[in-house]
C-alpha cells in the first residue's frame, strides 16, 4: 500500500473512532457538536504515524487506534484555541468556520478543553499493561503542555512583542514545541505501546517535525488560500521572522530536503517496511496544502 492509500485508510478508522467515541455524549450540546466539528477532516497525519509506527512495531490498526485518536484530539484542541481572536484570530480552518466563528469564544474554550480531556480518556482505557499507559499520558502530556506545544506557542506569542526578530536558534526551540513536540510524539507512540526501542522513530519524529514547519513557512509565502483552506501570507504581514524569512526560499527548501534525508536514514532497521514513512516524509515538504 502506498502513502496516499494508508493516510486515507488510517483517516477514515479516525472519523469512525471519533463518531463512536462522541456518540456517548449528549449530541444536543453545542459544545459536543463544536467537538465533532473541530475533529472532522484535515490530513490526519499525526494518527497516521500513530498507527504506522505502531505497525511497524507488531500492533494492529485497533491496537493503535486509541491513541491515534488521543493524538488527533491534542491536535484539534491546539487548533481551535490557536484559531481565537487572543491568539492568531483566524476566521477559516480545513475552509470552514473556526469554531469559535461558528458558534462563539466560550464555546470554543470549551470545546478545546473537553478535547483535551478526551484524549487522556482514551489512553487510559486503552488494553494497555498500566506501566505503558502511564508512559503514553506522561508522555502526551509533556509534548501537548509547558515543555512542548504549549511552551511552542507561549514563545510564539512573546516573539510578536519581542524588540528584535528572533533568531533561527530561537525559531527552532519555538517550533520544536509548537509543532514538533507532537509530530515526535506520533511516531514513537507505536514502540511505545509495544514496548520496543523508540530511538528510530523519535529520531524520525523530530526531523519530520521541523521539516513540516519549514514546509508550513514555505507555504505561508507561496501556497494558494484556496487549498490551504487557511488565510496565508500572516508571518509576512506580521514582520515575523520564519525559517524562511533566515534562510530564504531556496535554502528552507533546500534545508527540508536534509531534513527528510535525516528521518529517512532513521528508518533504515525496518528496511522495505518503512516504505510508507518514507514516503510521509517526502509529502510533507511537497505538499501544496
Amino acid at each position: 500500500m502506498d502513502f496516499d492509500a494508508r493516510r486515507r485508510q488510517c483517516a477514515e478508522q479516525i472519523q469512525a473512532g471519533f463518531d463512536q467515541t462522541f456518540a456517548g455524549y449528549d449530541q444536543s450540546q453545542p459544545v459536543v457538536q463544536a467537538m465533532a466539528y473541530a475533529t472532522n477532516g484535515g490530513k490526519r497525519l499525526r494518527g497516521f504515524l500513530v498507527m504506522e509506527g505502531a505497525r511497524l512495531a507488531g500492533l494492529s490498526d485497533s491496537d493503535a487506534l486509541p491513541a491515534a485518536l488521543a493524538i488527533e484530539a491534542i491536535h484539534a484542541y491546539s487548533l481551535v484555541h490557536d484559531d481565537l481572536p487572543a491568539m492568531d484570530n483566524d476566521d477559516l480552518r480545513r475552509g470552514q468556520p473556526t469554531v469559535h466563528k461558528a458558534w462563539d469564544d466560550a464555546t470554543a474554550i470549551l470545546a478545546g478543553d473537553a478535547l483535551q480531556s478526551v484524549a487522556f480518556s482514551l489512553i487510559a482505557e486503552m488494553d494497555l499493561a498500566a506501566e505503558r499507559r502511564i508512559d503514553l499520558s506522561g508522555s502526551l502530556a509533556d509534548a501537548a503542555g509547558a515543555k512542548g506545544m504549549v511552551l511552542g506557542q507561549a514563545l510564539d506569542i512573546q516573539a510578536e512583542t519581542a524588540p528584535a526578530p528572533l533568531t533561527l536558534p530561537e525559531i527552532e526551540r519555538l517550533q520544536a514545541g509548537k509543532t514538533g513536540a507532537l509530530l515526535e510524539w506520533s511516531a514513537m507512540a507505536g514502540p511505545m505501546m509495544a514496548g520496543a526501542d523508540t530511538g528510530p522513530l523519535r529520531t524520525y519524529g523530530r526531523a519530520l517535525g521541523v521539516a513540516f514547519q519549514i514546509a508550513d513557512d514555505i507555504l505561508d509565502v507561496t501556497g494558494d488560500e484556496a487549498k490551504a483552506g487557511k488565510r496565508l501570507g500572516k508571518d509576512d504581514a506580521a514582520g515575523k521572522a520564519t525559517f524562511v524569512s533566515h534562510l530564504g526560499l531556496d535554502g528552507a527548501r533546500e534545508r527540508a530536503r536534509e531534513l527528510v534525508a535525516e528521518a529517512e536514514a532513521a528508518l533504515a532497521r525496518y528496511g522495505s517496511s518503512a516504505h510508507v514513512l518514507r514516503d510521509a516524509a517526502r509529502f510533507v515538504i511537497s505538499r501544496e496544502f
